[in-house]
């Protein structure tokens, strides 16, 4: 088998490995496809150094084939096609109030323990969710951040009817926006970048470039003055958050789904002003990855739209210099084992 190990200093490394032993509780994925996140560029540009144990095989949105079954394991055969819900709670901490997908002592499988870009991956039989047969495997590896979309949306209580606002369209803004349009909502996106844009409006969504246009006119107009139900703050950017905060209407909501890993000013006043809501959402639980799988089984979500590229595991170094050079991309991923 074969594993990609990032070595630092934006580096990776095909190596020849043998399969691992099975622990009790554990089964081994024949891996399909891992699809390359925002994360793993993070840690593929070093800012995760002390938290990967370095040289490590990192990736955690996972589709592929169980090929074996430790002790202890039940409900699961081999040749079964699923996805990884990739969290390990750790022991409950007082403070985490039964919410064990962010508890104090998680560890992201991925991340901070061994991932998914290998041939063959060992995995806690829990972490596991079955694909229907009508789902490719590429599909299956688009569940985990679809999944994550789900949970945004189901924490910003979206409803039928609302005007819903994306501030970034990446690849988790454009599910947040074909989620809520899913569930009835009217959805525009801001984002910058042209190519996204065409994208976004090619899948029949609203799109404001707010380098070009005034987005709080834009918003005002879309939704007849009325402004937005729901704001989904998904950039990280500065920019966005000092917007999301004009676009609610009165007792509106935020839902802050990007990654600020430094403290960002904000508009305070705002949220005194219009009694406005700030919902953070992180990750996902077992019922957002649920729903997921099922909607990407009717064909709700156009995922096959958002895979930019599939390539070999021995092609992962070329893959993460092709998104630091060419941020215009949407889903890349890894095809991590040969077909039978």
């Amino acid at each position: 088998m074969k594993s990609l190990l990032y070595s630092g200093n934006k580096t990776f490394i095909v190596e020849d490995c043998k399969k691992q032993e099975l622990e009790p509780g554990e089964v081994r994925l024949k891996v399909a496809f891992c699809g390359v996140c925002g994360t793993d560029v993070h840690i593929y540009h070093g800012n995760m150094d002390q938290r990967v144990q370095i040289p490590q095989v990192i990736g955690h949105e996972v589709s592929g084939e169980i090929d074996a079954i430790g002790e202890g394991v039940s409900g699961w055969q081999v040749g079964d096609k699923v996805a990884v819900r990739p969290l390990k709670p750790g022991a409950e901490n007082p403070s985490d109030n039964d919410c064990n997908h962010i508890g104090k002592n998680l560890k992201f499988i991925g991340i901070d323990t061994v991932g998914g870009m290998q041939s063959y991956w060992n995995v806690p039989a829990y972490t596991l969710h079955r694909l229907p047969e009508n789902l490719s495997l590429e599909q299956g590896a688009m569940i985990e951040p679809l999944a994550v979309a789900c949970h945004d949306v189901r924490l910003g209580e979206v409803k039928a009817g609302e005007v819903i606002v994306v501030i970034g369209g990446g690849p988790i803004g454009m599910l947040v926006a074909l989620v809520a349009r899913q569930k009835g909502a009217q959805v525009l996106i801001s984002e910058v970048n042209a190519t996204r844009i065409k994208l976004a409006e090619s899948l029949g969504l609203k799109t404001v470039n707010p380098l070009e246009q005034d987005l709080i006119a834009e918003v005002a107009a879309f939704s007849d003055g009325a402004m937005a139900d729901v704001v989904f703050e998904v950039s990280g950017t500065q920019a966005g958050v000092n917007v999301m905060t004009q676009l609610p209407k009165a007792r509106g909501r935020i839902v802050m789904v990007a990654i600020h890993a430094q403290p960002k000013p904000v508009d305070l006043f705002r949220f005194f002003w219009r009694e406005l809501k700030l919902i953070g959402a992180r990750v996902y639980e077992e019922d957002d990855f649920e729903e997921a799988i099922a909607l990407a089984a009717k064909g709700d979500i156009p995922l096959a739209a958002l895979i930019t590229q599939v390539t070999s595991l021995e092609n992962g170094q070329q893959v993460f210099e092709t998104i630091d050079s060419n941020p215009t991309g949407m889903k890349y991923l890894l095809q991590c084992s040969s077909p039978v």
